[in-house]
């Protein structure tokens, strides 16, 4: 388990942790632990939150900084895979060409502009985020968001045989994982919901609703899922629920 846990951390994190041997005995129980690299991105969110309410720091240097953290903990290796999912639909490609794209690790001019649009977007949204009861709740859509990843990675199919997230589900013990995954997806849910209802509940349909899309047109355009479209997925189900805080604080609001 321990280093199931540091094989999670080490490949999907930056934050330094023991070195393990990388061998699938290892990565067994990985993916279960994949939302507690979530968990830590929320737990700095909202450390920054207060720190920005106790100094007056002002609404877009807290944006920005909240967009900053999950790449300085992450490493950007979620929007990495955004970057690649978003050149290969562009391409209008075969479904062969699409993945081959995907694999190019040079980024396209679609990629470029997208994430340019996807971080502008997720720094407006984060203006918007002013208190800690709605950062708190952002916060648990970290967790979530790995939790749905890591369930799409052991339940829905491949597009490919091999591949680094293929290195992750293979090994993996797919029962306990699964276990794990629901209660990190039902632990977010939860605390979010009892921190504010509303917008708790928001949260997880938006996240649901991105969930059902993402299967349609990965096994559409892909023939499955791999690796760059768990990071396109995490990517779009954080920022789904960022709208949907944001637009349920407003209307609770009115």
């Amino acid at each position: 388990m321990l280093k199931s846990l540091c094989s999670a951390f080490l490949m999907y994190s930056r934050i330094p942790v023991p070195k393990v041997e990388w061998k699938e005995e290892n990565r067994r129980y990985s993916l279960g632990f994949f939302p507690l690299i979530g968990a830590v991105i929320g737990v700095l969110l909202v450390l920054w939150r207060i720190v920005c309410d106790r100094l007056a720091i002002g609404q877009l240097l807290f944006a920005a900084g909240a967009v900053l953290l999950p790449v300085l903990v992450t490493g950007g290796i979620h929007l990495d895979g955004f970057c690649d999912v978003c050149d290969a639909r562009a391409s209008y490609a075969d479904r062969q060409k699409r993945l081959e794209i995907m694999s190019d690790p040079h980024i396209g001019s679609f990629a470029v502009i997208k994430l340019c649009l996807y971080l502008i977007m997720q720094t407006a949204l984060f203006t918007q985020v002013t208190d800690v009861e709605t950062t708190a709740v952002t916060a648990c859509g970290y967790v979530l968001s790995r939790g749905l990843s890591g369930l799409t990675a052991v339940t829905f199919r491949s597009a490919k045989s091999d591949g680094t997230l293929q290195s992750f589900v293979r090994p993996s013990h797919k029962n306990i994982t699964l276990a794990m995954e629901g209660f990190f997806i039902a632990l977010s849910i939860t605390v979010s919901v009892l921190i504010f209802p509303v917008c708790g509940l928001s949260m997880s349909v938006a996240a649901a609703l991105v969930l059902v899309w993402h299967r349609y047109a990965a096994y559409r355009d892909f023939g499955g899922i791999t690796g760059d479209l768990c990071g396109w997925f995490l990517q779009m189900c954080e920022i789904a629920i960022l709208v949907a805080v944001v637009f349920a604080e407003r209307l609770c609001a009115l």
